[in-house]
């Protein structure tokens, strides 16, 4: 009789999950500290509205702010807003439980934007335009009456890439989604804190954290969404290459309008020979050496 060795299966000790555990909050905290100073989303003094859904994303961002306040040289106040939408099933409770729970100060508004979309929206039509021009307008509303200064969301590296590939495919627009912005009212300044962290790791993270997580039955249960299809495009990228994909991501913020086509941006028609040298010329052009 043939005996066939035993083979032994090696399961991660309770230290090693730590540390890596550890190892993903720091560099979490690392990417998140770099987009806020990056672009100067959070200054000494501020009342920052963090917009919690229920989801993964938002959870993690107001966890990792609340972590750097405790650590910044800076002074901010914080304030967790969650718009209760009236989606059937939708667990009125879990959010206060958690925000008390964690003595984080919070503010729950009411609005039955859920029957508004449903109502206007035909069946199997894509309703996230209609509920985000909702939501939002109700969330700067609350923003004023709470007088927050900043408004965060929790929008992260591959929600940034797949707007712009949404606007370059379906649009034809190079465009996608700032870390900062000023609001549609000018009211506001809209900061994205997670503009640098993988989903990847958002979901390890909130895994971890033991986040109560509240699943989306309006606009995140279309699973016929063109977002959808491009962030598996980005995931399958994720899996081949992902230096393809941060690639990609640094190269929304190295943008040399000179060789584009957009002449509102870059004066081409004025554009001459001066005799002096021009770095930017047709060497631009030259195959660089990929890595």
């Amino acid at each position: 009789m043939q005996v066939h060795p035993v083979q032994l299966v090696r399961v991660p000790s309770r230290n090693n999950q730590k540390v890596n555990a550890n190892k993903l909050e720091k560099r979490l905290l690392r990417e998140t500290g770099k987009a806020i100073a990056d672009y100067n989303m959070i200054e000494d003094g501020d009342h920052v509205m963090v917009c919690l859904s229920g989801g993964k994303d938002s959870y993690a961002l107001l966890d990792l702010l609340l972590i750097l306040r405790e650590r910044a040289p800076i002074h901010f106040d914080i304030t967790a807003v969650n718009l209760d939408q009236k989606q059937p099933g939708f667990p009125e409770d879990v959010l206060p439980n958690y925000l008390r729970a964690r003595q984080i100060p919070f503010h729950i508004e009411e609005q039955d934007t859920y029957s508004i979309v449903k109502r206007v929206i035909p069946e199997g039509k894509t309703t996230c335009s209609l509920c985000s021009r909702l939501r939002r307008g109700v969330l700067y509303r609350v923003a004023s009456e709470i007088k927050a200064t900043k408004i965060a969301l929790g929008h992260h590296r591959d929600d940034i890439l797949a707007t712009f590939f949404l606007n370059l495919f379906f649009a034809a627009r190079l465009k996608s989604m700032p870390p900062k912005l000023v609001s549609d009212n000018g009211l506001h300044t809209v900061i994205r804190p997670l503009a640098y962290v993988r989903e990847d790791d958002l979901i390890t993270y909130s895994q971890i954290r033991e986040f109560p997580i509240i699943p989306c039955n309006l606009c995140g249960s279309q699973d016929n969404l063109k977002r959808q299809e491009v962030l598996r495009m980005i995931r399958q990228w994720e899996k081949e290459s992902p230096q393809r994909v941060w690639n990609a991501f640094h190269a929304l913020g190295h943008v040399v309008p000179s060789h584009l086509m957009d002449a509102d941006l870059f004066d081409f028609k004025s554009l001459k020979p001066t005799g002096d040298a021009f770095p930017d010329g047709d060497t631009a052009f030259d195959e660089p050496e990929f890595p």
